[in-house]
């Protein structure tokens, strides 16, 4: 059982978030064949844990930019299930997480509210060199460990977007975009919507960062 999120002062997290699945519209990944060190023993066990999960990924590099922003046991989705749009580089824990919610809570609330799955996520990216807004302090995104998703494309030709489905969306919708919103708490660390702050309106923040347990 996961174990439940407690909500943190919202002063924590006063601000904002800023490639994949088997049909990327991101840039791809180096086809060279560079040979990479070990993993360590923690991201050896995320690394088995996505294989039997049946995801396909590529080991990336691990990459040092300027600022201390920095990319480290990440990893380039192929294939999750779901194709998603605009993903680059997650650390591992990130990739598994991002993966088992689409599993586990995205295309089963797509079934139960419109009898459909989700044939596209939409996204901002993962990967992103800034600060959190309004702040000194590194993003998430800025260690590739973060995701913002902005909308989500059914197979019956829906598509629903945080930021219209949230508050003016049908019910469907907006029970659907809840019910992802509270799978999400229950797997990631921090989790951010529209009710977290304005810079949220559009789109989900989900991360693995040391800050949380943290919902809004």
């Amino acid at each position: 059982m996961y174990r439940r999120y407690l909500i943190l002062p919202i002063l924590l997290l006063l601000s904002a978030c800023g490639m994949i699945d088997g049909s990327t519209d991101g840039p791809r990944p180096s086809q060279s064949t560079q040979r990479l060190p070990a993993p360590s023993g923690e991201t050896r066990q995320c690394l088995a844990d996505l294989s039997n999960t049946g995801v396909e990924y590529r080991r990336l590099p691990d990459r040092n930019f300027s600022n201390g922003c920095r990319a480290i046991g990440a990893v380039q989705l192929i294939e999750v299930g779901t194709p998603t749009r605009n993903l680059g580089a997650m650390t591992c824990p990130l990739a598994d997480r991002y993966a088992r919610w689409t599993r586990e809570v995205l295309q089963p609330a797509a079934e139960r509210h419109f009898g459909s799955s989700v044939s596209l996520v939409e996204t901002f990216g993962t990967y992103g060199c800034r600060n959190i807004a309004g702040t000194g302090r590194l993003s998430e995104h800025a260690k590739a460990n973060a995701i913002d998703i902005s909308a989500f494309n059914l197979s019956d030709g829906q598509r629903i977007t945080v930021l219209e489905g949230w508050n003016n969306g049908d019910s469907r919708q907006r029970r659907f975009l809840r019910d992802l919103h509270r799978g999400a708490c229950e797997r990631f660390e921090i989790v951010l919507g529209p009710d977290a702050n304005a810079d949220h309106r559009n789109h989900f923040h989900f991360d693995m960062g040391s800050r949380g347990p943290y919902c809004r």
